[in-house]
């Protein structure tokens, strides 16, 4: 069984409650009370649940959420899952809810120590966690509580937090982000070294991740002409002294798990069959975008194909031994027949004890910069557009070149095999038109198995162009913008919450976008 960080982790009952709702929704990670009291702990005893099993929960949303809504997976094995239907109940808002709440209330509460206790290199870190968690919760439901967040420990706080605008959400995060680089700026001390599965401790790397996430954040908001995304943009990557991005794989946050308990990857213990073959299917959509197929004949693949997922080899089923994917939203009666000898996910790289987790990483840095030169957010044009995206495509197949050892069918990837791939239709700058389709395509591919980005981009651009399934009834054939508030949200905090719906157009559902989506801004 899989031991989590148990001892070493509190969250705020009543702080936690003030955002997200009492539930009892605990997971295992939070607290021990038999061993530890609210605010008799050190600021380095939050950090390592905070980092490792945040790692975690990133790599089980990728699987659960992210894969099956954006139609890089579905489960087709039965009806026991239809999240690719859209089949999503105010359970699931909740957990999501609190999930992100919690580390977010985690993160607050380390700073806080932090603070008390002078240990600087960690009220930068808090920070930077913070607005990690933050972001998503914000990006998953529109407008949350912030700047009143977790405040009810503290005096003058209140249970009652208001909900601030999604845009005042960014620009309080904004602010954080650039205090936090300030503080790694004075290169303060990490004590404890070996607790940083990530970083060693290296206050420039994290730094670099930091500033990294900032321009994600400014990239998510660049359709908003109030937030300023170019001169933000421009003031980051003009001055790198100041503000120091991720230069290279080696700079990407991933977190390394050594394989012994607790520092085990979420699926360690988990066999092919519940991982993937039994329900979680590649579906076609995803084959669709890594395989050429002509005539009839899949002729060419991605390179990392084999890496992301592996073939069904099943002779009755898929007697051609080629890539076939299932229907992503297909309805109870397709389902038996579409998921015949479709692809599963590679279990045998993913599913390691020692397999990395992912935050974020070098290649999406190129994909912003590819994107906003193209669009002259930032100087370049489309000459320096095409750079740092064949940059971008390069280093995400680097990044996974390493992992295809642990294939069951080894894969190994060359320097030949990225400038064939890049001279692709798949993925050639000059025969591709539409050079803003690329780019998201290549970004949505690229950020397979790193949380929910691949869903947040796809609602910020509109790429991939996704077919929405016959089976997708449960929210009126519209794939998910946002997730509903709770119901426990409205019972505790009903005027604030009801405030915050009445700014989507009043109503709590699937359908309303978010403030920097495409759809939201279009309108």
């Amino acid at each position: 069984m899989k031991i989590r960080f148990k001892n070493s982790i509190i969250a705020s009952a009543l702080s936690l409650c003030a955002l997200a709702g009492c539930t009892g929704d605990f997971d295992d990670i939070n607290t021990n009370p038999n061993k530890i009291v609210v605010g008799q702990i050190k600021a380095s005893g939050m950090f390592e649940p905070l980092l490792y099993n945040g790692a975690n929960a990133w790599l089980n949303y990728s699987w659960y959420w992210n894969n099956e809504l954006i139609q890089f997976t579905a489960f087709t094995g039965g009806t026991t899952r239809q999240e690719h239907r859209y089949f999503i109940s105010n359970g699931n808002w909740q957990s999501v809810w609190n999930l992100y709440a919690r580390y977010g209330n985690n993160a607050v509460h380390m700073y806080d120590l932090a603070t008390e206790q002078n240990e600087y290199s960690l009220q930068a870190i808090a920070l930077t966690l913070k607005v990690l968690y933050m972001s998503n919760l914000t990006d998953m439901f529109g407008d949350i509580p912030y700047e009143e967040a977790f405040s009810a420990r503290k005096p003058g706080g209140t249970t009652k937090p208001k909900y601030d605008t999604q845009r005042d959400v960014y620009l309080q995060m904004f602010n954080e982000l650039e205090t936090a680089n300030e503080i790694y700026a004075s290169n303060p001390l990490f004590i404890k070294p070996a607790l940083d599965g990530m970083y060693g401790g290296d206050m420039q790397k994290w730094r670099k991740f930091n500033n990294s996430l900032y321009l994600r954040l400014i990239n998510r908001v660049s359709g908003r002409e109030e937030m300023n995304a170019s001169d933000r943009m421009t003031a980051i990557i003009s001055n790198p002294d100041k503000y120091p991005v991720f230069e290279g794989n080696e700079d990407n946050a991933t977190v390394k798990f050594t394989g012994i308990d607790p520092y085990r990857n979420e699926f360690a213990d988990t066999n092919e069959s519940s991982f993937t073959s039994s329900g979680r299917k590649i579906t076609e959509q995803f084959i669709k975008m890594t395989v050429i197929t002509q005539d009839g004949v899949q002729v060419y693949e991605d390179p990392r194909m084999g890496i992301y997922a592996k073939k069904n080899t099943s002779t009755k089923d898929n007697p051609d031994n080629i890539w076939k994917g299932t229907v992503a939203g297909c309805t109870e009666q397709e389902q038996s027949t579409v998921d015949k000898g479709t692809a599963w996910l590679n279990t045998s790289v993913m599913c390691r004890a020692d397999a990395p987790g992912y935050f974020m990483d070098y290649a999406e840095i190129q994909f912003i910069l590819a994107e906003s030169a193209y669009k002259n957010i930032i100087q370049g044009g489309e000459q320096a557009a095409k750079n740092y995206y064949e940059n971008a495509v390069r280093a995400s197949i680097y990044k996974w070149a390493p992992l295809g050892v642990y294939s069951s069918v080894p894969v190994d990837i060359n320097d030949a095999q990225i400038d064939e791939f890049l001279s692709s239709r798949l993925a050639s700058w000059d025969l591709n038109t539409n050079k803003e389709e690329l780019i998201a395509n290549q970004k949505f591919l690229a950020l397979f198995w790193i949380g929910m980005e691949a869903y947040h981009e796809y609602r910020r651009t509109g790429y991939p162009s996704l077919t929405i399934g016959a089976g997708t009834v449960f929210n009126d054939f519209k794939l998910p913008t946002r997730f509903a508030y709770p119901t426990t949200s409205l019972a505790t905090n009903s005027a604030n919450v009801q405030s915050a719906i009445d700014r989507l157009g009043g109503v709590n559902d699937m359908k309303s976008p978010i403030w920097w989506s495409k759809e939201a801004i279009s309108k």
